[in-house]
């Protein structure tokens, strides 16, 4: 008996350190018998499973340090901390406040979140499962399940945790389990019992099973499991492998399988599903790094401004007179404190004057214009699937803005671009071709004419049969007789119940169907029997031994197989993993015809058997069961047994499968490379068949230049040669210059398409020891890709395609990526990628829950970068830019204001203005801008393309664009406060003869604030609807409405009220009003006419679009009144005219 050793893992698993390489289980609690292993009792976890982040106890506290890591929460608190320190000019409600709601918001948002995590969390722990105990089924609760409980599991159950199956309802020891929930497969999958107890099929006999399970600690992937059981019969162990085939994994479904027996080995967060639920690394977009830059400066800006101010204040102080005059006398602990630290505690007082230039509630914003904004993509019915069923999903909103961003587009083939929906085409025996239901057998059949084929003579008899029989035994499909499956009907022929297959991959079901159709039908597995009805309508038995699986580093797979006492190994797979292992048969003419198909688009495999001796046999079980049982490194010696198993092949022949290409994927493609973005395809597909795949999608066109940097190639020429014979290929056109990625193509421009395969990528990332003197060949690589228009890279792992994306992501030019795919082998591209996109096709649905978006197809991915994209950056480049500006001029004449108070920090500003400004006043109209603002109709933005290049390359928030913003913002701060300061100069404002004092001065120069930058987010709004009106003008409305209430009654919890009677008199002055109308129209005079000018002197392709809309609209309007009045004046004309005149009137103007 083999005891598990007892060894400190090598490897951390999930952040666990004391976890041991294995584990032993023993089911149902029983030690084992004395004498043959030690009884060492393990502690496990239990089955509660915990998504939740918080608990009651430590949501304040752990929320909070969540909170302030966040630079600008962080820098608030510190201000306001200062606030409650020293004596600084302003409340600390000013700062307290803003940061008490933006903290608020954000914890309702998490504690709202995490309790609906608590409770879903709740329903799945509380939920009843079935526990064989002393030979009865009873009752409990999930989340009190444990490690070694033996489960009973019934038709349509979810699995409560992962289990190793020991018996089911089915003689054969097999049930069937759909993973939606885990991958997204709805399909069947096999599952089997182990050998030795699948005869248990009731409580008692479940009951008195004595074993013990070895297997590996938990780890998260989903199709790995290595584990043995000992089976103890009269005090002897019985080994048995278990592998993934005997593994149920927590939340997958039963299906088709009245009951199961199973007993827990991983519960609770140990499961494989628990275990996947980790997040993925944060990505951030472009905007949020110009945001944070911008940050920078601003915080540069402030900074300097306050020591500026505390500079000047001790120049100003120098003066004795200055220093104490006799209304403020300092006091003797003042006079005798050191002036550094009188500095100091000055320069943190001016701080938290000017701190407001740091917008706290722009984060709040851009948070819920994400938030909100997402779900017009999950809203629009134009991305929305019926077939499906499905649509749109956004499992991150940080990146809306970035899909207006993207230059390169890295897409899978299968599933992707193509349907996934195989249709058998045609097979070749020894270069004899069959097509079902045009030649069978070689003969023509009716609408066979015109077909291109090699030769349709009869071909051997025996050949074609057993490539026939080979079809029909090598795969994994489950045949369902069942008249209804899941409640739905299924394979219904003129009232009669007839089978229909089931499979994990849609290639086998393609291709047992075309057996079929060719006349040998595979029925069923039976008590480990196959059985097949040949063209006789006889039926065949075979009894299957092994099941060597396919895997996608070998790329075949292969059966043994027993008849009439003859052992065969039936091997199918990619020609490029089988045409190495074979010893015989027609090799050319095969491959020929493979070639051939593979030009064509089609999908393509080859068949090929080896006849085994008993003795051959004998060696291959002894390698298997090695293999098998192995706890350690079982994959590799797996793997190692295949590939001494699967060699001295003859060649029978090979299939042809097609994948159509999916609706409107050709047209997808054309728009993204009209918009400037590169399409590169990556594909595990052949050369010749993802080329095919890519002229049918107009990715190449037929006048591209295809350049290959192949296997095939580089055995003929050395890899640095070829790299650079391209590398001169494509400098030639353009002398030394790259073509830029969004400058277009120009019509005498050569267009070139790159063809590169996996082996020659793994050459170019890694280069030999003799080739690494011979200069960068990445950076080669990289000029190459530059110049060509479209790049297809095809026989790639899914290692190697997430290599690529980096490649070009980590480039000198760092352009934005996104990664689209639909399958478990694109993950890791849609991963690395800036953006990544899941298709829900019929690979699974991993996809789909790594990526930050998901569409139901291809050709959905045109509006959500077109439209969707578009808008979402334009909305956040305005919101950003404006809270800036925003500032600016909130702040800027606080610091001009010090330059006539003394530099005493005394406030502009009243409280109540510091602390809502951007609360209350100027927060939603930019909020609803940035949620709702179409500066062009979308039905244009999907015509024409090309308008995605005016906003490439992050355009809208460039330093140029930001200064001209800032600069826009200090203008107006000096416009609102020298015009404000000049008009009031010695004069008198009300009919009393009254002068205004400091407060009516701030209150005068905030109005003229708040109505400046709310009309100039006016000016800058191209799409009014009703909602804009109502929050604009309603916000302008309620500054008013809030300053006649503040200062027209005495609130009684103020200590003081400077405000009162303010505002009421500043508008009971006809020069004030004067004023806020004139300085309302300077400050917005130089921008309106600066977009004039540019307008017509340099109009983006944008601005002419709008220009001519506008005039389009003009026209019609102008059309529609002088249609009108010729009606009128007709109508009057016939009115007036005498009565024997008007029929013939009518007729003349008709």
């Amino acid at each position: 008996v083999l005891t598990p050793p007892v060894r400190t893992c090598t490897h951390k698993c999930v952040g666990e350190e004391n976890w041991v390489d294995s584990r032993t289980i023993y089911i149902g609690h029983k030690e084992p018998p004395p004498g043959t292993e030690a009884f060492i009792q393990q502690r496990f976890p239990d089955n509660r499973i915990v998504s939740s982040k918080y608990t009651f106890w430590n949501f304040i506290p752990k929320n909070m340090f969540e909170q302030f890591r966040r630079v600008a929460n962080f820098y608030f608190l510190i201000i306001f901390l200062v606030q409650l320190i020293i004596d600084t000019p302003t409340s600390p409600i000013t700062s307290g406040l803003p940061l008490f709601f933006v903290i608020t918001v954000t914890a309702i948002k998490q504690g709202y979140e995490d309790w609906l995590r608590h409770k879903a969390d709740n329903s799945v722990n509380q939920c009843p499962v079935h526990v064989v105990q002393h030979g009865k089924v009873v009752r409990k609760q999930s989340r009190k399940l444990r490690v070694g409980d033996v489960v009973l599991v019934k038709e349509d159950e979810t699995f409560p945790c992962d289990l190793i199956l020991l018996s089911t309802s089915r003689d054969d020891g097999t049930c069937y389990v759909t993973t939606a929930s885990l991958d997204g497969e709805s399909s069947h999958k096999t599952y089997y019992a182990v050998q030795d107890t699948k005869a248990h099929s009731t409580e008692e006999e479940v009951d008195s099973i004595h074993a013990t399970i070895e297997c590996e600690q938990p780890q998260p992937d989903l199709y790995k499991f290595v584990g043995r059981i000992n089976i103890y019969m009269d005090n002897e162990a019985v080994a048995r492998p278990l592998g993934s085939e005997n593994l149920l994994l927590r939340g997958a479904t039963l299906k088709n399988t009245e009951f199961i027996y199973a007993v827990a080995i991983y519960t609770g967060m140990e499961t494989k599903m628990a275990l996947n639920y980790q997040s993925k690394s944060q990505k951030r977009s472009a905007v949020e790094k110009s945001m944070n830059s911008y940050l920078v400066v601003y915080l540069c800006i402030l900074i300097s401004k306050a020591l500026i101010n505390t500079a000047l204040k001790y120049v100003w102080q120098a003066d004795p007179n200055r220093d104490e005059p006799w209304y403020n006398d300092r006091t003797e602990t003042e006079r005798q404190r050191h002036i550094v630290s009188l500095a100091f505690t000055d320069f943190l007082a001016f701080m938290v004057l000017f701190n407001y230039i740091i917008p706290v509630s722009m984060y709040v914003t851009v948070e819920m214009q994400k938030f909100l904004g997402s779900y017009f993509i999950m809203w629009d019915d134009e991305i929305f699937d019926e077939e499906l069923g499905e649509r749109a999903v956004v499992n991150t909103s940080d990146l809306n803005e970035e899909l207006g961003q993207v230059e390169y587009v890295f897409t899978d083939k299968t599933g992707t671009l193509t349907e996934n929906n195989m249709e058998f085409i045609e097979c070749c025996v020894d270069g004899h071709v069959y097509v079902p239901h045009a030649i069978c057998n070689g003969q023509l059949m009716p609408g066979a004419a015109g077909m291109d084929m090699i030769d349709t003579s009869p071909g051997p008899e025996v050949h074609e049969e057993l490539f026939f029989r080979a079809l029909c035994l090598c795969h994994t499909v489950q045949v369902k007789e069942e008249e209804t499956v899941d409640g739905i009907k299924h394979g219904i022929h003129q009232g009669k119940s007839t089978s229909f297959y089931i499979s994990s991959s849609p290639d086998e079901v393609a291709l047992v169907e075309g057996m079929k159709r060719l006349g040998f039908t595979y029925l069923r597995l039976k008590d480990s029997h196959m059985e097949i009805l040949n063209r006789e309508d006889e039926i065949e038995r075979f009894e299957l031994l092994e099941v060597l699986t396919f895997d996608s580093v070998r790329r075949r797979m292969s059966v043994i197989v027993r008849a009439t006492g003859e052992l065969y190994l039936f091997c199918k797979g990619a020609d490029s993993s089988i045409f190495p292992r074979i010893i015989s048969g027609k090799v050319d003419q095969v491959k020929a015809r493979v070639e051939h198909n593979a030009v064509e688009g089609l999908r393509t495999l080859c068949v090929a058997y080896r006849p085994l001796t008993p003795e051959q046999y004998q060696e291959v079980c002894h390698l298997l069961n090695g293999a098998k049982l192995a706890l350690q490194d079982r994959d590799k010696r797996l793997a190692e047994a295949y590939d001494i198993i699967e060699k001295d092949l003859i060649l029978l022949g090979a299939t042809a499968v097609e994948d159509r290409l999916q609706e409107k994927a050709a047209d997808t493609i054309e728009s993204l490379h009209k918009a400037g973005m590169k399409v590169w395809v990556l594909t595990g597909d052949k050369m010749e068949t993802a080329a095919a795949t890519c002229y049918a999608s107009k990715l190449f066109h037929r006048n591209t230049q295809i350049l290959e940097l192949t296997t095939k190639r580089t055995e003929e020429q050395s890899l640095h040669d070829v790299l650079f014979d391209l590398s001169r290929t494509v400098l030639r056109q353009h002398g030394n210059m790259t073509r830029d990625t969004f400058s277009g193509f120009s019509g005498d421009c050569t267009d070139y398409g790159l063809i590169i395969d996996g082996a020659t990528l793994s050459a170019v990332m890694r280069p030999t020891q003799e080739d690494s003197n011979s200069g960068n060949y990445k950076e080669i690589f990289l000029e190459i890709c530059r110049n060509c228009s479209a790049v297809l890279c095809c026989r790639m792992a899914p290692l190697q395609k997430a290599q690529i994306v980096k490649l070009i992501k980590t480039s000198e030019e760092h352009p934005i990526t996104l990664a689209v795919g639909d399958g478990a082998n694109d993950v890791s591209m849609i991963l690395e990628a800036h953006v990544g996109i899941g298709i829900m096709g019929k690979e699974g649905r991993q996809a789909v829950r790594n990526s930050d978006y998901a569409i139901p197809k291809f050709k959905h991915l045109k509006k959500m970068l077109l439209v969707h994209g578009h808008y979402y950056y334009i909305r956040i480049s305005e919101l950003v830019q404006y809270f800036f500006y925003k500032n600016v001029c909130f702040i800027f004449p606080q610091f001009l204001y010090q330059f006539f108070c003394g530099f005493s920090q005394q406030p502009l500003y009243d409280t109540a203005y510091l602390t809502l400004y951007n609360i209350s006043f100027t927060s939603l109209p930019i909020l609803l801008y940035s949620l709702i603002e179409q500066h062009i109709n979308m039905d244009i933005l999907k015509k024409d393309p090309s308008l995605y290049r005016d906003i490439a390359k992050n355009s809208l928030l460039r330093w140029p664009i930001f200064i001209y913003w800032t600069v826009l913002g200090v203008y107006d701060a000096i416009v609102m406060f020298f015009g404000a300061y000049f008009l009031f100069d010695n004069t008198t404002f009300t009919s009393n003869g009254q002068m205004f004092g400091n407060w009516t001065f701030g209150t005068l120069v905030f109005t003229v604030l708040v109505f400046t930058v709310t009309f100039k987010l006016a000016l800058d709004t191209h799409y009014w609807t009703w909602i804009n009106h109502f929050v604009i003008w309603g916000s302008l409305i309620f500054f008013v409405v809030f300053s006649l209430l503040w200062g027209g009654i005495i609130w009684p919890f103020l200590n003081y009220q400077r405000m009162y009677y303010v505002f009421m008199q500043m508008l009971s002055s006809g020069p004030a009003w004067l004023s806020i109308i004139l300085l309302i129209t300077a400050s917005l005079l130089p921008d309106v006419v600066k977009k004039v000018i540019c307008r017509a002197m340099w109009p983006t392709t944008t601005e002419r679009i709008q220009v001519s809309l506008l005039s389009l609209h003009q026209s019609l309007m102008v059309s529609l009144r002088s249609s009108v009045s010729s009606i009128q004046f007709q109508f009057n004309f016939i009115c007036i005219a005498p009565i024997h005149n008007r029929s013939y009137l009518r007729t003349l103007f008709k």
